[in-house]
């Protein structure tokens, strides 16, 4: 007689269990599949309401417009019948100065001050150079050396200016104060390149006691006066502005 296997619903078990095997690694693959698909929803949408719009076309605003200039850019109006808010490029080094030198601007060893098209840091020369020298006080280079990390961020033109008062200087090294002055702002420029600032950015220039900023006659007037400027531009096009605005100050 034929024998009766028994054992035929092992058949069946194992092809239940191939085909609920089957079934997980379909469900696993399709829900990989709506994860990814939501995720890069999910972060369009994020990009999407958290960036900041970029205008196509920049345009001047002010009273005269610069050739390549790029301190104001107006942003497309997203919702008609809105003004249209303008972005300021220089606001943020304003900001990112005033931040990083705030226990310096504390102590009144420096003070940052916003203008239509630079924005300039005045540090006095007192804690900078030894009376009738060029050469920087240790004192100065931890300050000079912050400065120097927030000019790496940006890749504006920056003109150092260096001012002196009054009081007249005859020496070997500098015959009046109209080299102190080159000299000095020559120094800090130079610091600033060996702190990374690439130096096709920068220029040195010695005012001497020219463009004085307080009275020569009282020694608060002349110690405010002995100055260097580090005047980040917006634009090669400022540096014009600048010297207008010096020459109309001093009139």
């Amino acid at each position: 007689m034929e024998h009766d296997n028994l054992e035929r619903w092992l058949v069946s078990y194992a092809d239940f269990i191939t085909l609920l095997f089957a079934f997980f690694v379909v469900m696993y693959a399709v829900s990989s599949v709506n994860e990814g698909k939501y995720r890069v929803l999910s972060d369009t949408l994020t990009d999407a309401f958290n960036s900041t719009p970029k205008s196509r076309e920049p345009i001047q605003v002010g009273e005269e417009a610069l050739e390549g200039k790029n301190s104001v850019i107006e942003m497309p109006n997203a919702h008609p019948g809105e003004p249209e808010q303008p972005v300021d490029p220089l606001a943020k080094v304003a900001n990112d100065f005033q931040d990083t030198m705030l226990p310096f601007i504390q102590d009144e060893m420096v003070r940052v001050k916003r203008e239509d098209y630079w924005v300039e840091l005045e540090l006095n020369t007192n804690f900078m150079f030894a009376s009738g020298s060029a050469d920087l006080e240790d004192e100065a280079l931890p300050v000079l050396k912050r400065v120097a990390d927030v000019l790496n961020k940006y890749p504006n033109h920056v003109r150092v200016e260096g001012f002196t008062d009054n009081v007249p200087i005859n020496t070997y090294v500098f015959p009046s104060n109209w080299e102190l002055s080159a000299a000095r702002a020559a120094s800090v420029v130079h610091l600033f390149m060996t702190q990374g600032v690439k130096p096709e950015r920068m220029s040195a220039v010695g005012f001497g006691e020219y463009r004085p900023v307080a009275d020569n006659t009282t020694p608060e007037g002349r110690n405010r006066n002995r100055r260097v400027l580090v005047v980040v531009l917006a634009d090669t096009d400022a540096r014009r502005l600048i010297d207008m605005e010096r020459n109309r100050a001093t009139r």
